[in-house]
């Protein structure tokens, strides 16, 4: 006979015990004996004496007759006794029965226990086929309060277990899922309480919960049993590492990992299922917890701590690459990121093609690299951007270089369309990282990316000396001492007020980022003439402050300071203000005096101009290298563009500069000691150019100038401007409108400033010229006039709004076109052409649903200010019954197209 447990025969006194207190109870006995007989295997070690409700009972074992006879006898009157027996009824007999509750000797069910416990009618049947082990343990471990009641009548094998399992673990029972196991296995005592049940409940309890749980239960067990459940989840993070998401053999390393593991899962060997779901669980926790509270983000960091230091307990550190969220992870696909840049820099180790351009495959390698960098959760923003610019700068090596260029002019605008992007990128470029393996690639990149800027230095260099000897007519090309007349007069002329911002020392390359800040937002629209590419403005010569800022304000080559500009200006424009930094400055509570604010507000000054110096101070105080440069760095542009809604807002600067290039450095010693000029009196040498001519306002009109950005003359600052460089030399002109594209004659919309190369490749292969379109024959030009432009609602007929290049994708394409519901979706008022569909789509396909805003202007053509309103009506065109098939991420750059829903929304199945 089974014996019962100590804790089964109690819930049968209890039961017993609430019979003789209950005289309403109809199964009550009129004069119940104050004994009871079990049958149970006669063995009691616990106390014999047990109170119940304030009722002493004395328990005996009893295996015959006469043992049941005299513990009848000797009972004391203030006991109730109870006798366990294997005998039956007619073995003990008549006599004793009499003096037993019942006259029998009762049966020990302990599923009638269960039934009791939980008060119900019945029990599931497959809660009974579980095994011997749910009842015992459902008697030996219920809550202080009691089992809950089920809803229904019948005792369901889920209900009985969860309620188990909840008492054991210590949770509630909706916690009894792979969440709410991962959350207890934070709990170290929960845990030993839990592995110091009997085999059989921990046995039990385990396959419940992997039947529950899921296939990741089965290795958050396996640990919890093998005594490492504290590390289940960050046994779960290197789950990720050590199976990868695609399914192919490990490779011996991985494979020799996992077999170091098993030890923390108690020997047992994970499946791919598990592993995977078990790293998904683990991932998800950390989520969780870090978006919780600080202490949250404390307990997520310590598990991602102690995954890596597991990691190299079982010398898998070098796979750690493979991990999405590891720390570590984003380290090893940085260093493989510089890896890749090492191999595609010119010159590198692999072949290169013709002038000396980085190989494109090499190109596209960093370029996946680059992907897996960005997709790593714990990357480090200032990090992945400085390797996006690296990725751009390959792109430009791997561009054919091309041919010098035939005039000044050509030069000023290569370096205003292409160059100045290139200074950007290589500016972060040249700051660096801290890593030294990541250091060395970037030095390598800086090196080739130099050698061709320095080229190009060279040639522009040349040209300006050439044309300023020669007191060559400008034509087209706009200087410095003609920009007030050229441009600002005419829009004054057009009716229009004007606020001239000269940001003293800002590049071509910082008004890139100013210009990006400035119109992110979409309140300010950049013009450009005709509504092509950026223009430049060229700098006097030297390109010094006292020389160019002066020529700007007076229209013609000249030296001065702040009072000589501020009559120049007033002369030639009455009633014009000039604003000095000093006069910027106001009390405490307010940006700027109150005569600043008199003079925006005042319709009869129609020009104001102010000087802002936060570059150029970074020049001699800060490293201009590092910084971006843009409405919340520059915050007098901020606060005065907030004054100027009603005004054309003209963006110039008198020079750029040159960074310090810190131990590669060049300095030479002269007699002036000026930082990036000297006069004339020793012939030019290596790296400098002699420039002569009315042009050149100090040293009796001829000095030399360096065009190589190393060399200085003069003590170390941050940077340096006064020589021949084009950075220094070409001056960026922004103008700026709010919405109203006809505020300067001549000028319009701008098109996406950015190069290709600086923007992500959309397609393995080159855009192919659209029907009937030619391509562009410079780049940022768009092909038609900008009267011939949509209206982003007021569309010309569909075959004028064929984009000048798209990226082809016929079959799903076309048959969205032609589908039924895109027919019903477009009506009769569609605000987008089908060509404009089609490019946007393309572009969109071709990147594998996403691209940028500016990569889709580019491409599909559409003027940089109205990239943002198309792609607003492309979304509306697509929204089927309110699904999302195009989104804009949050950083309001990035597109998405849901390929998968596109197809679905659209009935393109199989097509």
């Amino acid at each position: 006979m089974t014996t019962v447990q100590p804790t089964a025969i109690r819930r049968k006194i209890e039961a017993w015990l609430t019979e003789l207190a209950d005289p309403a109870d109809p199964s009550a006995e009129p004069h119940s004996p104050a004994a009871i007989a079990l049958r149970t295997r006669p063995e009691w070690t616990d106390d014999p004496l047990i109170t119940i409700g304030g009722t002493t009972v004395r328990v005996v074992a009893c295996p015959t007759p006469l043992a049941a006879r005299a513990a009848l006898h000797d009972r004391p009157e203030t006991e109730k006794l109870v006798l366990l027996t294997e005998l039956t009824d007619a073995e003990l007999g008549d006599a004793l029965l009499a003096q037993v509750s019942r006259h029998t000797v009762r049966s020990v069910d302990p599923w009638e226990l269960v039934r009791q416990m939980f008060a119900v009618a019945d029990l599931d049947p497959t809660l009974v086929g579980a095994g011997r082990w749910v009842c015992d343990a459902l008697s030996d471990y219920p809550p202080p309060d009691g089992w809950p009641t089920p809803p229904g009548t019948v005792l369901t094998r889920d209900h009985a277990l969860r309620c188990l399992a909840a008492q054991l673990l210590g949770l509630s029972r909706a916690q009894i899922d792979i969440a709410g196991l991962l959350q207890w296995t934070t709990d170290a005592p929960a845990l030993l309480r839990f592995t110091g049940l009997p085999a059989p409940v921990v046995n039990g309890v385990t396959e419940y919960l992997v039947g529950l749980a899921g296939p990741a239960a089965v290795a958050v067990m396996a640990a919890v049993r093998a005594g490492h459940g504290v590390d289940a989840i960050p046994l779960g993070l290197l789950a990720g590492v050590l199976w990868p998401a695609i399914s192919e053999s490990p490779g011996t390393e991985i494979a020799v990992a996992r077999t170091r593991l098993e030890p923390r899962f108690g020997g047992a060997r994970l499946t791919a299922a598990q592993a995977l779901a078990f790293n998904a669980a683990a991932e998800a926790w950390v989520d969780r917890t870090a978006d919780t509270d600080a202490d949250g983000r404390r307990e997520a960091r310590r598990a991602l701590h102690r995954a890596e230091t597991i990691a190299a307990d079982i010398d898998v550190t070098t796979l750690l690459g493979a991990s999405a969220l590891l720390p570590n992870g984003f380290t090893h696909r940085l260093r493989a990121f510089a890896a890749a840049v090492r191999l595609a820099v010119p010159g590198a180790g692999l072949p290169v093609s013709g002038g000396g351009q980085a190989a494109a495959p090499a190109v596209a390698k960093a370029q996946e690299a680059l992907a897996k960098l960005e997709e790593h959760r714990a990357a480090e923003a200032n990090r992945v951007s400085t390797a996006c610019m690296a990725l751009r700068l390959l792109r430009w090596l791997c561009t054919v270089d091309t041919p010098a260029p035939a005039t000044l002019y050509d030069a000023l605008h290569r370096q205003v369309r292409q160059d100045s992007w290139v200074d950007r990128a290589r500016l972060d470029v040249f700051a660096g990282d801290t890593d030294p393996q990541v250091a060395d690639a970037y030095h390598m990149l800086y090196r080739a990316v130099d050698a061709r800027r320095a080229r190009h230095d060279q040639q522009f260099a040349t040209l300006l000396a050439a044309a300023t000897s020669a007191e060559a007519e400008p034509g087209a090309l706009l200087r410095v001492e003609e920009l007030l007349e050229r441009l600002v007069r005419p829009i004054l002329d057009h009716g229009r007020r004007v606020l001239l911002l000269l940001m003293d020392g800002m590049s071509t390359a910082a008004a890139t980022e100013l210009a990006e800040s400035l119109t992110s937002t979409g309140s300010w629209l950049e013009l450009t003439p005709e509504g092509a590419a950026r223009t430049g403005v060229l700098a006097a010569l030297p390109t010094i402050t006292e020389v160019s800022r002066c020529s700007l304000f007076s229209g013609r080559i000249a030296v001065g300071h702040q009072a000589d500009e501020v009559k120049a200006l007033t002369d030639r424009f009455p009633g014009a203000v000039l604003l000095h930094k000093g006069a910027l400055r106001a009390r405490a509570g307010s940006p700027f005096d109150a005569d600043v604010l008199t003079a925006m507000a005042d319709p009869r000054t129609t020009l104001v101009a102010a000087v802002v110096n936060t570059i150029d101070d970074a020049l001699d105080r800060s490293d201009p290298g590092t910084i971006v440069w843009g409405a919340d760095t520059i915050a007098p542009v901020r606060d005065l563009l907030a004054l100027a809604q009603d005004r054309v807002v003209i963006l110039v600067s008198d020079h750029g500069h040159v960074i310090d290039r810190g131990p590669e450095g060049v300095l030479r010693t002269t007699a002036t000691h000026e930082n990036r000029w000297r006069p004339a009196t020793e012939p030019a040498g290596d790296g400098e150019v002699a420039v002569s001519g009315s042009r050149v306002a100090k040293a009796g009109g001829r000095v030399v100038l360096p065009w190589r950005e190393e060399l200085r003359y003069g003590p170390r600052k941050a940077g340096y401007h006064g020589g021949a460089a084009p950075a220094e030399a070409v001056i960026p002109l922004l103008v700026l409108s709010a919405g109203d594209e006809a505020a300067v004659p001549g000028w319009a919309g701008a098109p996406v400033a950015s190069p290709d190369w600086w923007r992500e490749p959309v397609a393995s292969s080159a855009p192919v010229p659209a029907s009937g379109a030619q391509p562009s024959s410079q780049p940022g030009r768009r092909t038609r006039p900008p009267e011939e432009v949509d209206t982003l609602f007021e569309l010309a007929p569909a075959e004028a709004a064929t984009p000048s290049t798209v990226v082809v994708a016929p079959s799903l394409i076309d048959a969205l076109l032609a589908s039924d519901v895109y027919a019903q979706r477009r009506g009769s008022r569609a605000p987008l052409p089908n060509e404009r569909v089609a490019a946007l789509l393309g572009v969109l396909v071709a990147g594998g649903g996403r691209a940028t805003l500016e990569t889709l202007a580019a491409h599909a053509d559409v003027p940089a200010h109205r990239i943002a309103g198309t792609v607003t009506a492309l979304r509306k065109l697509l929204q089927v019954e309110g699904y999302a098939v195009l989104t804009v991420d949050p950083d309001g750059r990035t597109v998405k197209l849901d390929l998968d829903l596109l197809t679905e929304q659209f009935g393109l199945e199989g097509r």
